[in-house]
């Protein structure tokens, strides 16, 4: 298959242009050239937003696009690539839903507005001009891929590494309860097959099922994987939000039963059925690749850094863990 990658070198597009060559397909990269751009791969160079000449020729069976910013960059090169391009899959977000989400809500759930000639804005009405760009653009050959919760190798939003280096200095970790809270997420490779195996147009929430793991077997798995002697002290919803602690952002992954937890962790994802790998294989990968870095996981300059800081957790932990 002979694929195009716009972007290709930071997590999701990273774990895209590496799961393609390694099913043996013909992969180009467009990106500014900042990140050093995977072997065996055509590098073409240029900005989203002022230069697109490199991809004035070339034609290619499916475009993958993970672009989060001004949406108007999305709609120039759905535009410019429509007529040379067999499919475009837009890697958006489950954000685009009206917030909040009912629980099982399916793609056919509300969304919020967007401009696809946009510039920069929130997050979430980029993510849906994005997908309005590529739609006016393909049209039934736009496929909209609604990942939710994503976590893996090359991650730089920092939900996963901070629970792993977290883990990984021993002592008592404040865990949020409950343990038996399902999660439901996709593995950034689960993800980059699933871009790449599916040809009908649409929108999909590209997410694991509902309950795929739970809290408790995710952070034991951490504990398991890093070999820590870290000792889990499981806290409540209850006591935590009354002190203040942002689910989500304080404790990355975790969003207590109520609307956060419906709009993150409760979508229908039967139509994508995505194939998730086991959770211990999604951490031990993680926690390799971070080991490779010598611990310090990339960070996105746009996202804000997840995770308590230690003093907090140390006077939390004083103050909550029975």
């Amino acid at each position: 298959m002979r694929l195009l990658v716009l972007g290709g070198t930071e997590f999701a597009g990273r774990a895209l242009v590496e799961t393609a060559l390694q099913r043996g397909d013909d992969v180009t990269v467009f990106n500014r050239g900042t990140h050093q751009a995977p072997a065996d791969v055509t590098a073409l160079r240029g900005d989203r937003l002022t230069d697109l000449s490199a991809l004035r020729t070339g034609t290619w069976d499916v475009v993958v696009d993970t672009w989060s910013w001004a949406p108007s960059a999305v709609r120039d090169s759905a535009e410019l690539l429509k007529d040379r391009a067999g499919r475009y899959v837009y890697v958006s977000s489950s954000s685009v839903y009206t917030y909040p989400s009912a629980p099982g809500s399916t793609e056919d759930a509300p969304v919020i507005d967007g401009d696809p000639g946009g510039g920069d804005a929130d997050y979430a009405p980029m993510k849906r001009g994005a997908e309005l760009a590529v739609l006016e653009a393909f049209g039934d050959r736009a496929i909209l891929a609604r990942a939710g919760l994503i976590i893996g190798p090359y991650e730089n939003i920092g939900r996963l590494p901070y629970w792993l280096t977290r883990i990984a200095r021993d002592g008592q970790v404040l865990a949020p309860g409950p343990a038996s809270l399902g999660l439901q997420y996709i593995d950034v490779r689960d993800l980059a097959e699933w871009c790449l195996d599916t040809t009908a147009g649409g929108a999909y929430s590209v997410i694991g099922p509902p309950g795929f793991a739970t809290m408790g077997e995710l952070l034991e798995t951490c504990v398991s994987v890093t070999g820590s002697g870290a000792e889990l002290r499981w806290v409540p919803a209850e006591p935590l939000l009354a002190a203040g602690v942002r689910p989500w952002m304080d404790l990355p992954i975790w969003a207590p039963p109520g609307e956060l937890y419906d709009s993150v962790h409760a979508f229908d994802t039967r139509k994508a059925a995505v194939r998730c790998r086991p959770l211990a294989e999604t951490v031990e990968d993680t926690w390799r690749w971070l080991q490779e870095l010598g611990g310090v996981a990339p960070q996105r300059a746009d996202r804000p850094r997840v995770g308590l800081d230690a003093e907090v957790e140390a006077r939390l932990l004083e103050k909550l863990a029975g």
